[in-house]
């Protein structure tokens, strides 16, 4: 296969106005499933009970308790089915298709039922401007099975070069995970330090933000380019160190968005590179390097040397 058909396998064109109605669609199948799973998991902090995960196939919730069983929930983006799959090994499977977020609402819930899950959410949406009840959505319906598979390529591919910068680290930080309110994946560094109280978001209620925002973190992670047009990865810390706006990071394509308050890479860039891979990691590093810095992080103990390995430790 030619370099250029690899390359496009792996890293897809994702232009957000090709494929906006479907982002919007599943965004809000999405924001379905992560308030079931919201609902009924045990509180964690910064909100990391409700993230979903990247997974061979799709996106997956990982398994939701209830009562004393567990059952899981996953997006397959290469069949185009939602499984809701139990331990006792019943199943049911919603169509990913042309559909409104209503009918997918109201199918979820009654395979939910059938399954002898009761459960019941909060069904407005979050961290968007136009928030219809997901039962009385009958606007949102589009799905471009051939952009939901792309965009889950690129999850897959994004997924695995934070697990590596991830790994760079062994202060608290969180997992990589996939935030369905933003529709973004991110990957986040603490300092272990408390942050001053943030202030409120739009679109947001302000408990959530104070509880994501109550240490200092300096985060990172792509999402498909709502509010900015197109698709990118984005890099901030809070609270911003004065001159971080200003850090000069890497590669030369990177800006910090005086709106958004983040450094941002346009994906196209790192889809162009000839080692995607290899840019990617030095926008995270260096955006790290201005926050932790500037901030005065106690970088001694919260960084792995770079002669230090975590192979053969268990053999």
């Amino acid at each position: 296969m030619p370099l250029t058909e690899i390359r496009e396998e792996l890293w897809p064109g994702l232009p957000l106005d090709a494929w906006k109605e479907t982002h919007d669609t599943l965004r809000l199948w999405s924001q379905i499933v992560g308030k079931i799973k919201l609902e009924l998991e045990p509180m964690i902090n910064h909100w990391w009970q409700v993230p979903l995960y990247v997974s061979a196939r799709g996106l997956t919730t990982l398994p939701i308790p209830y009562a004393d069983q567990v059952f899981q929930m996953d997006f397959d983006l290469i069949d185009h089915v939602m499984n809701i799959v139990t331990e006792d090994g019943e199943s049911r499977s919603i169509r990913l298709k042309p559909r409104t977020v209503a009918d997918f609402y109201h199918e979820t819930m009654y395979a939910l039922r059938s399954l002898g899950i009761e459960v019941l959410i909060w069904t407005t949406p979050v961290e968007m401007p136009e928030r219809i009840p997901f039962e009385l959505d009958t606007k949102h319906s589009a799905y471009d099975r051939d952009y939901a598979e792309k965009f889950w390529k690129v999850l897959v591919q994004a997924d695995r070069v934070m697990q590596v910068f991830r790994s760079r680290f062994i202060g608290k930080n969180s997992p990589v995970h996939f935030f369905w309110g933003g529709f973004d994946i991110a990957v986040s560094r603490f300092s272990g330090r408390r942050a001053p109280e943030h202030e409120p978001t739009p679109d947001l209620a302000h408990h959530v933000t104070l509880e994501a925002y109550s240490h200092e973190v300096s985060s990172c992670g792509f999402w498909p380019g709502e509010g900015l047009g197109t698709p990118a990865f984005y890099a901030y810390v809070y609270p911003e160190p004065e001159g971080f706006s200003t850090f000069p990071v890497e590669p030369k394509e990177a800006y910090y968005h005086q709106g958004l308050g983040e450094f941002i890479l346009p994906y196209d860039v790192v889809r162009a590179a000839d080692s995607p891979d290899d840019i990617l990691l030095s926008f995270f590093q260096s955006t790290y390097e201005a926050a932790a810095r500037l901030g005065k992080w106690d970088r001694a103990s919260l960084e792995r040397s770079p002669g230090q390995s975590q192979k053969g430790m268990y053999h």
